[in-house]
């Protein structure tokens, strides 16, 4: 049976290696070591995807706060990219896949957050040229693991619990 991973690979077109090159240095830091360039990014994104022209994918965020949404992804990048943990500090272990759970992921869903991502990313002038294809090769991994988790927990009818999903955040 082929990993999430795996599939994460196959379906994105990005080797787990070059989704992880992310890792090989601390872009918080070579991005100036303060958050503010992920909450552009995070802001510029956010803002496309409540704009966006098509209501199908808007609906998949109806039910949150924009402010919330940029918030919850600027910390999780910041945290991700080699930034402190601000992500775990308030909501606890990041679960990914369980968190996204709620949502029908789908390779349709995850082709239109990665345009919007990839629009965010050209347009964000604190991110230097060098970072971009390194985090859009991540994010496009990442989204097609959403899609492989989301289809394994829904063909198999089972809901993934992370036992630090639930984590309080650090006081």
């Amino acid at each position: 049976m082929q990993s999430l991973q795996e599939k994460a690979s196959q379906w994105s077109g990005v080797a787990t290696a070059d989704a992880f090159a992310i890792d090989e240095g601390n872009l918080f830091e070579a991005l100036g070591g303060t958050t503010q360039p992920f909450v552009d990014l995070s802001t510029n994104f956010y803002t496309r995807v409540y704009e966006d022209e098509e209501e199908w994918f808007r609906e998949i965020f109806a039910g949150s706060k924009k402010e919330d949404a940029i918030q919850n992804q600027y910390e999780f990048l910041v945290q991700r990219m080699g930034g402190p943990p601000l992500f775990s500090q308030r909501r606890g272990h990041p679960a990914l896949i369980a968190r996204h759970q709620p949502f029908l992921v789908t390779h349709r869903a995850a082709e239109r957050w990665l345009h919007h991502m990839q629009k965010a990313l050209d347009t964000t002038e604190r991110i230097d040229a060098d970072s971009k294809p390194k985090m859009m090769d991540f994010f496009r991994h990442t989204a097609y693991f959403l899609v492989a988790g989301n289809e394994m927990t829904r063909q198999q009818g089972q809901v993934v619990i992370c036992k630090h999903a639930t984590s309080k955040p650090a006081e």
